[in-house]
């Protein structure tokens, strides 16, 4: 179990590297570009980018043992980028925070939760928390072919290179 709390607290630094290139890409986007609805699950840049802090501040309740409030899973929490950006920094070190802190008796866990309809699971820990990195991964990698129909290139967001540049 040693080596699987090492991989998730470099799946959680790997996170945060993402994040800052990928929004700093997103950046470089004018807000009708970033808010422009593509052919995407949750319509546009902006909605991918709000879709996975929902996602994360969802989980990361849910790990400290809190109910986590059932709500749309494509809500727009920051309809400004620049607050956007402020709240993934802050919830990216948070991530890093939880992660720093866990043991093998914690991921030999389970939690205990109702998902966003209502239904109850009680799952163990260290699945969901492969669950909760792959996520944010799977999403980014759809915010990543959304900045291809722009002029911004996409980011090169392999771990890899981000980690051991």
């Amino acid at each position: 179990m040693k080596s699987l709390v090492s991989h998730f607290q470099r799946m959680a630094a790997y996170n945060q590297a993402a994040n800052r290139v990928l929004y700093q890409a997103c950046a470089a986007l004018p807000d009708s570009e970033r808010k422009q609805s593509r052919p995407a699950f949750f319509r546009s840049i902006h909605g991918t980018l709000n879709h996975i802090l929902l996602g994360d501040r969802l989980w990361m309740t849910r790990f400290r043992g809190g109910k986590a409030p059932s709500t749309g899973l494509d809500a727009i929490l920051y309809e400004d980028f620049m607050h956007l950006r402020e709240a993934r920094q802050a919830e990216d070190a948070g991530i890093e925070a939880f992660t720093s802190g866990l043991d093998a008796q914690g991921l030999n866990g389970s939690i205990a939760y109702v998902n966003h309809e209502g239904r109850p699971f009680s799952e163990p820990m260290a699945v969901l928390l492969a669950h909760f990195f792959n996520h944010q991964t799977h999403h980014r990698g759809q915010v990543h072919g959304l900045l291809s129909q722009t002029a911004v290139p996409p980011p090169p967001l392999d771990l890899h290179r981000l980690l051991n540049p």
